[in-house]
């Protein structure tokens, strides 16, 4: 085996690092943490844990080096107050792949969300909006007419009261 294929092979069995897998309770533990606050201090992480500092450095950069963690801000909806958040169903035409539309609607920057799904629909997309016009627009330039869209129905959201993939407070503090 060359070492770069003996690196892959330990990355894919998580033994990079000190890192033994992604259902390892330490990893866990840290990435809970970072959910709630992607920018909290390691020292602060090492501190709730019970570990050292480094041990949560050398965590987190081997779960990144790995692939296993990533951290990006993302904006919440609700909290930016867009005036129009939709959860579309569409199937793809014939001739056209899945693929090829998640590509092209993901270059939309309205668009958050888009999974290939089983059943009714090929893709559920996830589209948020500064105001009814603009998705409005979004509607008729991207969904209808377009010839890789073979049917679609909108459903538009009345209120968002659990999203686990966006950093939010806690439905109980907005709700209680």
């Amino acid at each position: 085996m060359k070492p770069a294929e003996s690196k892959r092979e330990a990355e894919r069995a998580g033994q990079l690092n000190g890192i033994r897998s992604p259902e390892d309770g330490l990893n866990r533990s840290i990435v809970a943490l970072l959910e709630k606050d992607g920018r909290m201090p390691f020292s602060e992480i090492a501190q709730t844990l019970g570990v050292s500092e480094g041990t949560i450095r050398n965590r987190v950069n081997g779960m990144k080096e790995t692939g296993m963690l990533r951290i990006v801000a993302i904006a919440d909806p609700v909290a930016a107050e867009y005036q129009a958040d939709a959860m579309l169903g569409l199937r793809v035409a014939p001739g056209h792949t899945p693929e090829a539309v998640a590509k092209r609607l993901g270059a939309d920057q309205s668009v958050v969300y888009v999974l290939w799904v089983a059943g009714r629909y090929d893709l559920m997309v996830e589209v948020v909006s500064d105001d009814r016009e603009s998705f409005l627009r979004f509607l008729e330039t991207q969904i209808h007419g377009a010839t890789d869209i073979a049917d679609a129905e909108i459903m538009l959201g009345l209120r968002n009261f659990k999203n686990q993939f966006l950093l939010k407070r806690e439905w109980e503090d907005r709700h209680g």
